[in-house]
């Protein structure tokens, strides 16, 4: 045997290769620089409008407790579910249909973004007035809330008196069921009582 050891000699330090990795690093810039080109190659951004109120009305109840049959072959638009013939795509239930709608991919295809565009002082003055003359300021007097009020109480009083009637009503008719025929009045007035109902009449 020999005086030296079996092994791997790890002792010395690792050189490296330093014009091999500036190679490498310049490689990567350049590639960098390639992508960020591309990137600009795209075209500006797309301009988008700011967000604006919708023009047609929701319509989530037209379809609630109805029953349909649904089938695997069914086009989009006839499954089950809320249609959004925009981004063609079903939404099982009315409040994700709700978020859909109001989410930036479906305002997105629209054309718009998702910021408000900044009213003027002189645009909220004119919708001010414009409320100003749809509300008639005639249409409502202290005259014509006392008159709903006495109003909404004769109705109310009238409600209560055809409840007690057919309260009545309802005991004659099961005092009368209740009543047995076979019973002799006088036999009864004799006795002290006018039938085996109840005394409250």
């Amino acid at each position: 045997m020999s005086g030296t050891p079996v092994g791997v000699d790890n002792t010395s330090r690792r050189k490296f290769d330093k014009e091999e990795y500036l190679e490498r690093a310049r490689q990567r810039e350049q590639r960098e620089k390639d992508e960020a080109r591309k990137g600009k190659e795209r075209g500006p951004p797309v301009q988008r409008q700011p967000l604006k109120h919708r023009d047609y009305e929701v319509d989530l109840d037209s379809r609630l407790g109805k029953t349909q049959v649904v089938t695997p072959i069914a086009p989009l638009n006839q499954q089950a579910g809320y249609y959004c013939s925009v981004c063609e795509c079903v939404v099982k239930d009315s409040a994700n249909y709700l978020d859909h709608i109001n989410g930036k991919k479906h305002q997105r295809a629209l054309g718009m973004s998702m910021r408000v565009e900044r009213a003027s002082l002189e645009q909220v003055q004119k919708r001010f007035e414009a409320l100003k003359k749809r509300k008639d300021p005639s249409a409502f007097t202290e005259q014509d809330l006392d008159e709903r009020i006495m109003k909404q109480q004769q109705e109310e009083e009238e409600r209560k008196r055809q409840r007690k009637e057919k309260k009545k009503e309802k005991k004659r008719e099961q005092a009368a069921q209740h009543e047995p025929e076979d019973v002799d009045p006088d036999i009864a007035a004799m006795m002290g009582f006018g039938g085996f109902g109840s005394s409250k009449k």
